[in-house]
């Protein structure tokens, strides 16, 4: 680090003080942009020595982030790029140990049973969730929640009281979701723990967001260039940065409010606001956006006829649906999420939106449809994005080369409904849980948006509601 130029923003703490308290399953590039930066702005405070953390990897693919972080003493690179000016870089140094599971299961269940651990976080992807939440007979773990149990198994065993499970992905009522996810795995397991993690372990809602594409070689590039050092995996993301956590903790927890976070009593309308505005506009922005021939997120809402489309959805679709938000002007949220969405700096693939879509659009877009059905509102441009995706799915099905975009691990179901559609219109709608939104007029919406999405493109298809809207 002493290499490093003047502009960089370095860890002035003692690094050999620290100890391990959170514990995070997943630290991939949004968790080093958000969790591990919030603990370094404590650390850097000087009084949270107690909190750094220990990262675990689970997948194959961790191996990387173990052996990258080894050879750079746990240290990486955050760079933060506003839409106009120079990026701005920190060394990030909350990082205290990096476990990669496989390499050595028992020292990721002594982490978790330590004494000095309280709080475990998660950034597991939606999909994680349901997938490997079933318990298997097998002499290690080899899941976040069969570890999660043996930690909190063996912490009993020692009189050591439960650590708090925070999740930190994009899925509203995250830690209730945790919990459901984490006592059904202890009851398939034929744990006494299960109905004991129903009670008396802490497992708080939150909202988090920062924009973070996965990192590129010219991200790595321009590290080097503005702090002299070589990083094998910096993080690049927006300025932005948002965390809003319920107040709800079993063994203490850091005092993040006093770096950025915010804690409430209940995060409900928080997560609601963002993942209907700001993910269900990523999908919208994706799917419409790869048929035209865009490749990021800043090309589509640059682009006039598209905003419009984006504007309209947020106004007459989702904010219609969304609670009160104390301290939140909506108008003002939506005019902000179209000026971080046209952030060139950010480069965010549409490619990265569409990752497992069958997970995202039931969480971020569906429940939009449903409220408005139910209150016999608009869901013409909802049903646009839903004709939009089938048709990516379909040109995957039937041209391979552009099969690879629609990452999902149901993707062959997908493509199966998606040619389906071909020939029966309604067949794609009944995939679940599309199938659940049993109702006339949403058919009619979908079948109207697919035959002008067919007949006119896509833009044509969004000018048409666009001026609809003005009419």
């Amino acid at each position: 680090m002493k290499a490093a130029k003047d502009n960089v923003v370095i860890p002035t703490y003692d690094r050999d003080l620290m100890m391990p308290g959170i514990v995070h399953f997943g630290l991939g590039a949004f968790s080093r942009a958000h969790l591990a930066m919030y603990v370094d702005r404590l650390l850097a405070r000087g009084d949270a020595d107690e909190w750094a953390v220990s990262g675990i990897g689970l997948m194959p693919a961790d191996e990387k982030m173990r052996d990258i972080l080894a050879e750079q003493d746990r240290l990486y690179t955050l760079i933060t790029r506003a839409a106009d000016g120079e990026p701005d870089a920190r060394i990030i140094g909350s990082i205290a140990e990096y476990l990669y599971a496989p390499d050595d299961p028992e020292a990721v269940i002594e982490r978790l049973a330590a004494p000095t651990t309280r709080i475990v976080t998660l950034t597991v992807t939606e999909a994680g969730y349901t997938l490997g939440t079933t318990a298997a007979n097998e002499s290690a773990p080899t899941t976040v929640w069969g570890y999660l149990l043996a930690g909190l198994t063996r912490r009993a065993e020692r009189g050591i009281p439960p650590f708090t499970v925070l999740s930190c992905d994009n899925i509203q009522g995250n830690g209730s979701i945790a919990r459901n996810a984490l006592v059904s795995y202890a009851r398939g397991a034929g744990s006494d723990w299960a109905e004991r993690i129903a009670t008396e372990v802490a497992f708080p809602n939150s909202m988090v967001d920062r924009i973070t594409p996965a990192t590129t070689a010219e991200d790595i590039d321009t590290v080097e260039q503005i702090t002299g050092l070589r990083d094998e995996w910096p993080v690049s993301s927006e300025r932005f940065e948002q965390w809003v956590i319920e107040d709800n903790f079993s063994a203490g927890r850091p005092a993040f409010e006093t770096v950025g976070a915010q804690f409430v009593a209940d995060v409900a309308p928080y997560e609601k606001m963002k993942l209907r505005l700001l993910n269900a506009s990523h999908q919208a922005m994706a799917y419409l956006g790869i048929l035209e021939g865009y490749t990021y997120v800043h090309e589509v809402v640059r682009d006039a006829d598209f905003a419009t489309f984006l504007r309209g959805y947020m106004r007459e679709e989702a904010a219609p649906t969304l609670d009160d938000v104390p301290g939140i002007d909506l108008a003002g949220y939506q005019d902000e999420l179209i000026a971080r969405f046209s952030n060139a700096a950010i480069k965010d693939t549409l490619a990265r939106q569409v990752v497992d879509g069958s997970e995202r659009i039931p969480k971020f877009l569906l429940p939009v449809i449903a409220d408005q059905i139910a209150a016999g509102r608009n869901i013409e441009r909802c049903a646009l994005v839903l004709a939009a995706w089938q048709a990516v799915l379909l040109r995957g099905a039937t041209r391979p080369t552009d099969r690879a975009i629609t990452s999902d691990a149901r993707l062959d179901e997908l493509e199966a409904a998606a040619l389906a559609g071909e020939e029966h219109p309604g067949a794609f709608l009944t995939i679940v849980p599309l199938s659940e939104i049993d109702d006339e007029r949403f058919t009619r919406a979908y079948r109207k948006a697919r035959a002008e999405l067919r007949e006119y493109g896509p833009r044509g298809a969004v000018l048409s509601l666009n001026r609809d809207a003005v009419h």
